[in-house]
């Protein structure tokens, strides 16, 4: 995870899926407060190329900072909070 470049970008998206703005349609009747949000959506928040976006949402699941559950042809991604918590740690440590 270390190795994965920082960019303000990656670091704007996890801001902004901490804040996202509600309501958040859930799918298959799910509870929003649970459930993600899509590329799509998060690409649009940010007014950010789908392409990069999708990128970046790999990198940041691949390194478990976020969680990615498929609905359908939908991917809804949200954030992995316990795993961000012990990468803070990590780096509040001195690591």
């Amino acid at each position: 995870m270390v190795r994965a470049p920082v960019s303000e970008r990656r670091l704007d998206i996890l801001q902004w899926l901490k804040h996202r703005p509600t309501p958040v349609v859930a799918p298959r009747g799910g509870d929003p407060a649970h459930c993600g949000v899509t590329g799509e959506a998060i690409a649009a928040g940010l007014r950010l190329p789908l392409r990069i976006v999708r990128s970046d949402l790999a990198l940041l699941t691949r390194v478990g900072l976020l969680r990615a559950d498929r609905a359908g042809p939908l991917t809804y991604y949200r954030r992995d909070e316990v795993r961000i918590a012990e990468v803070a740690r990590m780096f509040e440590k001195g690591w």
